[in-house]
């Protein structure tokens, strides 16, 4: 590993929270993870409540290179002792390498417990060894929400809408903006070289309303191909939305050509260019200068159907936590990212939502916030992002230019065959 910077140490204090009182004065922990700038002074806040509880020596280092740099150091018998892992995939090829060590044993069981949507979370970090057999190796700490629509209380308010909770009721209310004069959507797929990705968010969304959790696994994996019937009829579920002239401000054919950065500017101007607008939580971001969320905007959750009892299947991506260098201080870091206080650390820093259903709502940083952790606390079931478990051809290239493809008129059929195509051509 590249030099490390300290997180902080304290002396060894005994605590109920870690399970059991262990003393790590004098052992160095060492972090690495993609967290940079104002997010490494968050997380190395998180890691020096760990260190006042242990007495341990804990260093974090980020890098913006992450997933290189953790092979390399793994190859070089050099890695850290805790990584943290943006997406499932590549933790799934290290451990089948024999590069990460599987969570104690019970770990599993605390997941299923004390997380929303519990086997989810256990079935996303659980993978093959290198002897073949399936273990616990990753526990999720610090989750993202993609299941969301954002829109402008008092548009809805002085239109007399109300907040659908059904897939039902979203389509109808989108019928009644048309009907009423409106534009129900703004929807935009630009992003330069990766011009297309907020279609697959839709695509994946429409999988998990559609079809079972089991399914949407096959379909990540490929066991279920992609020209697959209920793939494709999920591409057409939002393709309801996206290439219906009457739904999209600009009409389907501007789509494909509106930046997604720019695509929520509509909810704000007056008269409303549209009411809706399906993105995941960081899109504030981009929304006009002075928007407070909560007030100027706000969101919903993306609503299951009411007659499919697929429950309320929620969207989203996270960070995994896994030991790639064994070692008492490791197992007992992930220890203290059980408790609460590990949790409610960053919760009160802000940017970050939780499936541990025992933290103290109060101490998220805002409302908004703790609203929309209800919203994964709520959840069913829970899946990652698919593009970014799909191989890199496929997740972050075919896929893009298939959505593009496929909103710009093309069959969904065709589309979904010339992705299955590209993904064969990998194998």
């Amino acid at each position: 590993m590249k030099k490390f910077l300290c997180a902080g140490t304290a002396v060894f204090a005994l605590t109920a929270g870690l399970g059991h009182a262990q003393d790590l004065a004098g052992e160095q922990v060492t972090v690495f993870g993609p967290w940079l700038g104002p997010d490494q002074e968050t997380v190395e806040k998180v890691l020096a409540g760990f260190a006042a509880k242990t007495g341990a020596d804990v260093r974090y280092v980020g890098s913006d290179s992450f997933e290189q740099q953790i092979m390399v150091d793994a190859e070089a018998g050099s890695a850290p002792n805790v990584a943290v892992f943006p997406q499932p995939g590549l933790a799934s090829d290290m451990a089948a390498r024999g590069f990460l060590t599987p969570l104690k044993d019970g770990t599993d069981a605390w997941v299923r417990d004390n997380y929303a949507a519990g086997q989810s979370w256990v079935d996303l970090g659980t993978y093959a060894g290198a002897d073949g057999s399936d273990s616990l190796y990753g526990f999720f700490y610090k989750v993202d929400v993609k299941s969301l629509v954002w829109y402008s209380p008092e548009n809805f308010e002085d239109a007399g809408y109300d907040i659908p909770s059904t897939m039902e009721e979203l389509k109808a209310l989108s019928d009644q903006i048309v009907a009423d004069g409106g534009t129900p959507w703004c929807i935009g797929l630009g992003s330069g070289g990766a011009t297309g990705w907020p279609a697959t968010d839709w695509v994946e969304d429409m999988m998990l309303r559609t079809q079972s959790p089991a399914d949407y696994d096959a379909w990540v994996s490929n066991e279920m191909k992609f020209d697959d019937p209920k793939v494709i009829a999920a591409i057409e579920e939002f393709g309801a939305f996206a290439r219906n002239d009457d739904y999209v401000a600009g009409g389907a054919g501007a789509v494909a050509s509106t930046d997604f950065r720019d695509s929520p500017k509509g909810l704000f101007a007056s008269p409303p260019q549209c009411y809706m607008h399906r993105q995941a939580s960081f899109i504030p971001a981009f929304f006009p200068e002075g928007t407070e969320v909560g007030a100027d905007a706000d969101f919903f959750y993306f609503p299951a159907y009411a007659d499919k009892d697929l429950g309320a299947p929620v969207l989203g991506a996270g960070t995994l936590w896994a030991i790639t260098n064994e070692s008492a201080g490791a197992h007992a870091l992930v220890e203290y990212l059980k408790t609460p206080e590990a949790h409610e650390a960053w919760m009160a820093l802000g940017g970050f939502l939780t499936p541990h259903k025992g933290v103290d709502r109060a101490k998220f940083s805002d409302e908004p916030t703790a609203k929309m952790n209800d919203i994964l606390l709520g959840a069913t079931t829970f899946r990652f992002d698919a593009s970014d478990l799909m191989p890199g051809g496929v997740g972050a290239g075919s896929f893009w230019t298939g959505m593009v493809d496929y909103a710009g008129g093309k069959d969904a059929g065709e589309v979904a065959s010339a992705i299955q195509q590209s993904w064969d051509g990998l194998k």
